[in-house]
C-alpha cells in the first residue's frame, strides 16, 4: 500500500479509512474532511488488494461530487477510473438498466424524459383521456405520479381515497403504459424500475451482490426510503455498506429525504462501527461552539461535537435593525469595509431562509454599485412569477408589447393552445397590426383574454402603485394558480407566492424613494435593476443564496439575514410544532463561515406592502451569550417607525438577556406599535395596533405562540420587556 495515502489523516479519519470489511457509519460533521475520507477509503481498499476497482460501488447525490471523487482517486492511484461505478443514484440506475434492458422490459435505446418532457407527455395523455385540466392541473398530476414512484408505488398500489384520487390513479396507470409503449422513462422511473429489476431477478441481484462487496454512500442523511431499499438490495447480507453522513445536516425532508435512514442502517446492518469525525478544518472555535450549542436542542440525534485546533476567533456579530431596508444598508456598509480591508467579495455570502428576501438585499447592492451573484437561483426580477406579473403590467401599460402578450396569453392556463397563438401571429402579420389588436378580433378564448386585460386596466384607475400590483396578481389568476399547486410543487409554489408579495413591497419602497411613482417608471426601474450587477462566473462578486443552496459551501464571512420568528424558523415549522429541521438548517448556515459570522434581524419588515413587526428568532436565544457581540445597544431607545424619531419613553430590553423582571401593568399611554410585551398566559409578543385610551382602550398583540389577539387594556395585564 502507498503509505502516502494515510499521511495527514487525523486519528478518527484514519480509523474510518482502515475499518475492516464490515458495514459502518461515519458521522462526519461539517468541515471534517468527509470527501477525503470517502475517497481515501476507496483507494485504501484497492491498494491493499481487498477489492478491485470494478468491485466498488460509490454513490453520490450530484454529478459534481462524483466527478470530484473520480479526480481525487486518479491522483491517489495509477488506475483507470473509467469503468468504475461511481455516480449518482439516477446515473447508476440508468447504467444498470442499459446493461439489462431486456430483463427490465425496456428497449436498448430507451430515452429519459426530463421534467419538461414529462409534463408535455402528461398533458398529451390527459387530452386523449378527456381529463379536465382545470380540475386536474397537469403539474399536480406530474407531482402525484413522481411522488408515488419515489415512495416505491405503482398505480395499482396507491390507495384510492375518493373518486378524485381514483381518477388520478387511472391517469398514472395510463401514463406508465404510454411510456412503456414509447420506450421512455422519467427520472423517478429510473430508480423504481431498477429496484424492481433487482427485486424480482434473483440471479441478477446475486451477480451484483457478488461483484460489489464494498458499497460506499456519500451524504447518506439525504437518502429517501426507496434509495435506501435499493442500497439494501445491492448490499444483501454479507457486503459492507460504508455510509458517510451527518444527521445534523439533514435539511431536505421536502424532497423526501428521511433522516431516520441513519438509525435504520444501524439496526438493519447491525453496525458496530460508528466513527465520529468531529475535528473541523474550516471554522474558528466560536463559530463551532455556537453551532454545537444550537444543535444540542434537537432530540434523537446520533450526537457529535465539532471542535478545531485553531483559536476561538471573533465573537459572532449580532445586529438588530429597525427595518429590513436598514438591515440591508448595514450589510452593505460592512461589506464595503471588509472589502477595504482586503477581503475579496467572492469570500462573502449573504444567506436567507426564503428567496423572497433577496429583493431588498439586491436593491441595496445595486444602489451601492456592488457586484453580486445569486447562487443556485435567479435574481429577483428574473424569476418566473415576477416576469409573469411584470408582463401583465407591461401589457396593461402598453398593448403594443407583443412579447408581454405572448408570455401571459396562456398563463395561467386558459385553453389557448399553440395553434391558436400561431393563427394570431399570422393574422397580425397579414393585417399589419399588433398581436393585441389581432386578438381583439379573433373571438373565443383569445378575445376573452383581451377582455381580462381591459378589465385589469380599468380596475387600476386611481390606485396607488402597490395596490395596482396587488390588483393585477389577484385578478389575473396568478395568485390562485400558485395557491392551487399541491404535492411536490406546493413548496415551490409557496416560494413563488412569497416572491409575488415581495414585488408589492418593491413597489411600496419605490413610491417612497422616487418622485415619479408611476407604473411606467417602476417598470423601467425593474428592467434596469434586473440587467445590472449580476457578475460573471470569474468576477469578484458577493454570493447571495438560500441556506439550502449554501450546503457544502464555505466563505470567509457569512451574513445570516432575516433572523425573525416566523421567517427563520419558518412559520410552517412553528405551526407544526417541529423545529428540528429548521434548527438543522440554521446549523448548516452557521457552519458555512470560516472566520466571521454576522447574525442580523429587523424589528419591522415589509410584507404584502405593509409594515409588520416581528420578534427575534428563537434560535438566537439558543446561542451562548459569551459568543455574541452585539453591535446594536443591549438597552436602546425604541424607534417610532412612523416618524423615524426616537421614542424616549419606551425602552426595550434585548430578548436574550437575563430573565425579565415582572412589572405592574404599564399605563395605556406607553403602548406603542412595535413594542415587545409579555403576557402571563400568551407569553411574548409585539404590539401591532392600539385603539382608544385608558381602561376603555384595547391593544392588538401578535404573540409568538398564540398568534394575533386584541386585549382590553383594563384586563390585559401586559408587561413591557
Amino acid at each position: 500500500m502507498n503509505s502516502s495515502l494515510l499521511s495527514g489523516l487525523n486519528p478518527e479519519q484514519r480509523a474510518a479509512v482502515e475499518l475492516p470489511a464490515r458495514s459502518a457509519l461515519i458521522l462526519a460533521g461539517a468541515g471534517s474532511g468527509k470527501t477525503r475520507v470517502l475517497t481515501t477509503r476507496i483507494a485504501y481498499l484497492i491498494s491493499t488488494g481487498q477489492v478491485s476497482p470494478h468491485g466498488i460501488l460509490a454513490v453520490t447525490f450530484t454529478n459534481k461530487a462524483a466527478k470530484e471523487m473520480v479526480t481525487r482517486l486518479s491522483a491517489m492511484l495509477p488506475i483507470n477510473t473509467r469503468g468504475m461505478w461511481i455516480g449518482t443514484f439516477h446515473g447508476l440506475c440508468n447504467r444498470m438498466l442499459r446493461a439489462h434492458h431486456r430483463e427490465a422490459n425496456l428497449p436498448q435505446t430507451f430515452q429519459i424524459l426530463d421534467s419538461g418532457d414529462q409534463l408535455s407527455a402528461i398533458k398529451r395523455l390527459m387530452k386523449a383521456m378527456n381529463v379536465d385540466d382545470e380540475k386536474y392541473p397537469p403539474r399536480e398530476m406530474q407531482n402525484f405520479i413522481s411522488s408515488s414512484k419515489e415512495q416505491g408505488l405503482r398505480a395499482h398500489e396507491v390507495e384510492a381515497y375518493d373518486s378524485y384520487t381514483r381518477r388520478k390513479i387511472e391517469v398514472f396507470a395510463e401514463y406508465d403504459a404510454q411510456c412503456q409503449r414509447e420506450g421512455v422513462v422519467d427520472f423517478s422511473e429510473l430508480l423504481l424500475r431498477c429496484y424492481e429489476l433487482l427485486s424480482r431477478n434473483q440471479a441478477l441481484r446475486e451477480h451484483y451482490q457478488e461483484r460489489f462487496k464494498h458499497i460506499l454512500v456519500d451524504e447518506f442523511q439525504d437518502t429517501n426510503p426507496l434509495q435506501y431499499r435499493w442500497l439494501k438490495l445491492l448490499a444483501g447480507r454479507d457486503n459492507a455498506l460504508f455510509a458517510v453522513g451527518d444527521d445534523d445536516q439533514s435539511i431536505y425532508a421536502f424532497r423526501g429525504a428521511n433522516v431516520g435512514n441513519m438509525q435504520e442502517l444501524l439496526r438493519d446492518f447491525h453496525v458496530e462501527n460508528v466513527i465520529k469525525l468531529e475535528q473541523n478544518y474550516r471554522s474558528h472555535g466560536n463559530i463551532l461552539d455556537a453551532a454545537n450549542a444550537l444543535i444540542a436542542n434537537n432530540q434523537n440525534r446520533l450526537g457529535k461535537n465539532l471542535w478545531t485546533a485553531e483559536s476561538g476567533g471573533e465573537q459572532l456579530r449580532v445586529y438588530e435593525a429597525a427595518t429590513d431596508v436598514d438591515e440591508a444598508a448595514f450589510i452593505v456598509e460592512e461589506i464595503k469595509q471588509l472589502h477595504r480591508e482586503g477581503i475579496n467579495l467572492t469570500e462573502m455570502a449573504l444567506l436567507y431562509r426564503s428567496n423572497a428576501q433577496s429583493r431588498v438585499l439586491e436593491h441595496a447592492l445595486v444602489s451601492a454599485g456592488l457586484s453580486y451573484r445569486v447562487y443556485g437561483g435567479l435574481r429577483f426580477f428574473e424569476r418566473q412569477e415576477i416576469k409573469h406579473a411584470l408582463a401583465y403590467l407591461r401589457l396593461m401599460e402598453n398593448t403594443d408589447d407583443d412579447n408581454a402578450l405572448l408570455r401571459i396569453i396562456n398563463f395561467p392556463t386558459r385553453g389557448i393552445g399553440a395553434r391558436s397563438i400561431e393563427q394570431l401571429q399570422e393574422a397580425a402579420k397579414h393585417n399589419g397590426t399588433t398581436l393585441y389588436d389581432a386578438a381583439a378580433r379573433a373571438g373565443g378564448k383569445v378575445t376573452a383574454f383581451v377582455g381580462l386585460i381591459e378589465a385589469l386596466r380599468s380596475g387600476m384607475n386611481g390606485l396607488p402603485l402597490p395596490e395596482i400590483m396587488e390588483h393585477v396578481m389577484q385578478h389575473s389568476g396568478l395568485v390562485a394558480h400558485y395557491q392551487n399547486e399541491t404535492g411536490a410543487k406546493k413548496r415551490e409554489a409557496e416560494e413563488r407566492l412569497e416572491n409575488l408579495n415581495e414585488l408589492i413591497n418593491a413597489a411600496t419602497l419605490f413610491v417612497h424613494e422616487n418622485e415619479d411613482d408611476s407604473l411606467t417608471a417602476f417598470l423601467s426601474h425593474a428592467t434596469l435593476e434586473s440587467g445590472e450587477h449580476q457578475a460573471g462566473d470569474s468576477d469578484d462578486a458577493i454570493h447571495l443564496m438560500t441556506v439550502h443552496a449554501a450546503k457544502g459551501l464555505e466563505f470567509h464571512t457569512v451574513f445570516i439575514t432575516g433572523l425573525e420568528e416566523g421567517l427563520f424558523p419558518h412559520q410552517n415549522s412553528i405551526d407544526n410544532g417541529d423545529l428540528d429541521e429548521e434548527r438543522r438548517l440554521m446549523y448548516v448556515a452557521i457552519t458555512r463561515a470560516r472566520r466571521r459570522l454576522y447574525l442580523t434581524f429587523a424589528q419591522s419588515r415589509m410584507l404584502h406592502g405593509q409594515t409588520h413587526y416581528g420578534m427575534a428568532s428563537s434560535f438566537l436565544r439558543e446561542l451562548p451569550e459569551a459568543l455574541l457581540h452585539w453591535i446594536t445597544p443591549r438597552f436602546s431607545a425604541r424607534k417610532t417607525f412612523q416618524t423615524g424619531s426616537y421614542d424616549t419613553n419606551s425602552y426595550v430590553k434585548a430578548f436574550n438577556t437575563v430573565p425579565m423582571e415582572k412589572a405592574p401593568p404599564a399605563p395605556s399611554s406607553l403602548w406603542r406599535v412595535g413594542q415587545r410585551v409579555f403576557h402571563q398566559k400568551f407569553g411574548e409578543g409585539v404590539v401591532t395596533d392600539t385603539e382608544g385610551s385608558g381602561n376603555e382602550g384595547r391593544v392588538q398583540v401578535n404573540f409568538k405562540r398564540a398568534g394575533s389577539k386584541w386585549l382590553a387594556l383594563e384586563y390585559a395585564k401586559l408587561e413591557t420587556i
